[in-house]
């Protein structure tokens, strides 16, 4: 005997069956869960507010404004006077409903795609760029209410759920049912032919089932073609469909690489036509993907080492030109590249590139001309001083050249002169020679340029070393020592005292005593 389904219950607002996953129980009846709603205002229901009267459905409101007690206390609230007697709910054809008002209608391309209405932004859903009203949002097929999870666009540029996307797009053929083995065929052309014989909806093979010579005859009278619907032919703008095939890629089907869309047929190698995915799938600089071995033979390094195992030499894909280009060559001696006059390696002139600079007062250097200019000593950036000459040298060497002269600035005791003549020695903080400073730059007391390896700092101000002593008495200062003078001089702290400190009983050199200097 052939396979008869168990027969389900019928909802009472829209006649069809209802199943055990979408039930909802009121007065003895069961309903869709979209159709649990109230007759006259549309409001969705639950088991706390639901009201049943002769196989309709109403919210407590509407049914006590329908079929409640009138007059005076039944109203809005108490004491006020409710005369509706529900006539305008008596009409013919109306069962309870009021009628929609008319919607006003969008222009041409603007409006909602199913009714044509404005959409506003409190009831818009998106589909592909479209909006769509709330209650609009439903499948073309079976109308059941969609989100953004399981709405498929159709080439038809209607909406569809998942389950009738496949049906009438996907593909056809043993496999591809709603169990395993089973033979999917569409319904509205085998259910419109044999009523309810349509096979390939059970989750076992309907086929099975089947052993008499009619029910063969159908099945191979009207078995489903293996693909009902190839989207490749549905060829794209120029630079929009599938970059392997042109044609229109829906969201069902659609594989993305480096934001382009790909049919998932044709997301493939290639070379070797092997199936990608995204762990796999190497975009080439033709614009096209390759496997990871493919990508690596076509576009990958070559030579020693690069091959599949160790030691093998790969060459192929690669001419005797490129070949001969590959092959090791002496390494370039950067410092024969002249840069611009003002721009290179201040010692050769040479351009200085990232991966072996050295920077020294804005100036770049090769690595290998950043050395001492006299002992030619390698620097780097705790040793290097610069010099008035613009060179560099290492702290000896500065010393030797622009450092102080005279006994105690050599090398202790030693007296050192870096000429045949004796060594100057000033008997005053101001130097015999050198570049005098600009205004507001050099040295405070002498007025001459002031050098990193010889500066000393007194409240914003630079002093040479020999110069930072006391105004009065001439005693070498430093930082625990330094006292700095309403009148742009430092004194160490015996001096300031006497200059500028408080003066009376109690402020002199001892307890006790008067100073009146």
């Amino acid at each position: 005997m052939p396979f008869k389904p168990a027969e389900n219950p019928k909802c009472p607002k829209c006649g069809k069956s209802v199943y055990a996953a979408e039930e909802r129980v009121a007065g003895g009846n069961k309903w869709h869960k979209q159709c649990f709603k109230c007759g006259m205002c549309g409001k969705m229901l639950d088991s706390t507010n639901c009201a049943e009267h002769e196989n309709e459905l109403y919210c407590k409101n509407c049914h006590g404004r329908k079929y409640g007690p009138k007059g005076y206390g039944f109203g809005g609230g108490a004491g006020c006077l409710s005369m509706d007697t529900g006539a305008q709910f008596q009409g013919e054809g109306t069962n309870g409903h009021f009628e929609p008002k008319p919607m006003s209608k969008a222009p041409e391309g603007e409006g909602c795609p199913r009714c044509g209405g404005y959409v506003y932004m409190a009831e818009q859903m998106l589909a592909r760029g479209r909006a769509y009203h709330k209650g609009c949002f439903k499948c073309g097929e079976c109308k059941k209410g969609l989100d953004s999870v399981n709405c498929c666009e159709g080439p038809d540029r209607n909406i569809y759920c998942k389950v009738c996307y496949g049906k009438k797009f996907g593909p056809k053929g043993y496999g591809y049912g709603q169990g395993g083995g089973a033979l999917q065929s569409d319904t509205t052309t085998i259910e419109g032919r044999f009523g309810s014989r349509g096979y390939g909806h059970s989750g076992i093979s309907s086929l099975g089932l089947m052993s008499d010579a009619r029910d063969l005859d159908y099945k191979s009278e009207f078995a489903p073609k293996p693909s009902a619907v190839d989207t490749t032919v549905i060829k794209a703008a120029q630079g929009q469909g599938c970059p392997r095939c042109g044609g229109v890629v829906f969201a069902a089907e659609q594989v993305l690489s480096k934001g382009r869309e790909w049919h998932r047929k044709c997301y493939k190698c290639r070379d070797c036509s092997k199936t990608l995915d995204s762990i796999i799938a190497c975009d080439g600089p033709d614009r096209d993907v390759y496997c990871k071995t493919c990508y690596g033979k076509k576009w990958g390094p070559h030579g020693y080492g690069f091959a599949c195992g160790s030691g093998f030499l790969q060459t192929d894909c690669m001419s005797e030109d490129q070949l001969a280009s590959q092959k090791p060559i002496v390494t370039i001696d950067t410092t024969v590249i002249k840069a611009p006059q003002g721009q290179g390696c201040p010692r050769c002139g040479g351009m200085v590139f990232a991966a072996e600079q050295q920077l020294a007062k804005g100036t770049m250097w090769h690595k290998k001309c950043f050395n001492c200019n006299e002992c030619h000593r390698p620097l780097d950036s705790m040793i290097a001083c610069d010099g008035p000459d613009r060179e560099i040298h290492c702290r000896a060497c500065y010393g030797k050249l622009f450092g102080p002269k005279g006994f105690g600035f050599g090398h202790t005791p030693t007296l050192v002169s870096t000429d045949a003549q004796a060594a100057p020695v000033h008997t005053d903080s101001k130097p015999a020679n050198g570049p005098k400073a600009k205004d507001g730059k050099g040295c405070t007391r002498c007025g001459y340029a002031v050098y990193e390896a010889e500066k000393m700092l007194s409240k914003n101000r630079i002093w040479h070393k020999r110069c930072f002593s006391c105004f009065d008495c001439h005693k070498s200062l430093d930082s625990t020592n330094l006292n700095d003078g309403p009148n742009g001089e430092i004194y160490c702290r015996g001096c300031y005292g006497r200059n500028y400190g408080p003066r009376g009983v109690g402020f002199g050199m001892g307890a006790g005593t008067l100073t009146m200097a």
